[in-house]
């Protein structure tokens, strides 16, 4: 667990807020060479269909088009980048606080031929003038921020009269409660597993950058949301038509039971039809969340939370 209060306000004390920052930098530094391949980042159809789906729930069909983004938090490009590939933004700037995060996306958008503006930044202090962009998002980023209410003062100020933002991923309190669950499940199950397809167990840390990165995964997220809660520092942003919606449930008792199998065991151990079967159940898994489930229970009793919400004007 995070040593830092995940509940209550938006804002960390400053001595804290300035320590997340850090270890937010140096864990996301570490991490990605390898992230792509640790959460199993597709640059094809596959992903593309997802990013478009988490789209189409937040701002409905057919999608909008939007004439400048600003991504926060944009990791390896992953949301930023498919945006641009299917026309969804006109230029796009992508930042993340991680300069080793900003050289991976870069090297990703050279190879699939995206010109995208990359730059190192924190969300608490945006680099941009006022009224810069039509769209900010973000996919699983929030959670990182120490002082959120600053950062969303910061994208109101950023985003144009009438511009949306849209951020997805986010854990809740009690989805996250609730993958404890299968993650027990995995730990308890992963050594008759790895027997039964003959693997060996994991060299700890190999997809975080070592062992020592591997160690500050556990500090780097500071807040697990309640709906109302991920909503106040939006509403005293100055945005309106706040919408916060729940995500994914069946898909993630699924997803964090299967990944805890195959995060015990070598990559390489693992065999190509046992890593299709998870891949294919987790797709199953989220028509069953999307069709079923979604829209009908309340948002805080899944896995992530997603909010839209716009500016005046």
């Amino acid at each position: 667990m995070s040593p830092f209060p995940t509940t209550g306000s938006a804002a960390a004390e400053p001595e804290v807020a300035e320590r997340i920052r850090d270890l937010n930098t140096r864990y996301h530094d570490g991490a990605a060479a390898q992230y792509d391949h640790k959460w199993g980042i597709d640059w094809g159809d596959v992903g593309a269909d997802q990013v478009r789906q988490k789209l189409e729930k937040l701002l409905g069909k057919p999608l909008p088009t939007f004439g400048r983004s600003l991504e926060i938090g944009a990791g390896t490009g992953y949301f930023t980048l498919h945006m641009l590939k299917a026309g969804i933004v006109g230029s796009a700037v992508a930042t993340d606080i991680s300069p080793g995060m900003i050289a991976a996306l870069e090297k990703n958008a050279a190879e699939q031929g995206l010109q995208v503006e990359a730059l190192v930044a924190d969300a608490e202090r945006l680099p941009f003038e006022d009224e810069s962009f039509d769209l900010v998002l973000g996919h699983a980023v929030l959670h990182h921020i120490p002082d959120l209410e600053r950062a969303f003062s910061e994208f109101h100020r950023v985003l144009k009269p009438g511009g949306a933002i849209l951020f997805a991923g986010e854990p809740s309190r009690n989805g996250d409660r609730i993958a404890v669950v299968p993650k027990r499940a995995a730990d308890r199950v992963s050594p008759l597993w790895r027997r039964a397809i003959k693997a060996r167990p994991a060299e700890h840390g190999h997809d975080d950058g070592g062992a020592e990165n591997h160690a500050l995964e556990s500090q780097v997220d500071v807040h697990a949301f309640v709906p109302a809660e991920l909503r106040a520092p939006i509403d005293a942003a100055g945005f309106q038509k706040v919408d916060v919606r729940g995500e994914e449930l069946a898909a993630n008792w699924f997803g964090w039971f299967n990944r805890g199998l195959e995060a015990s065991a070598r990559d390489e151990d693992v065999p190509w039809g046992w890593k299709m079967y998870a891949f294919k159940g987790y797709l199953f898994f989220q028509k069953v969340d999307r069709r079923l489930l979604e829209g009908r229970l309340p948002a805080g009793i899944f896995y992530n939370l997603m909010v839209v919400a716009r500016k005046r004007g």
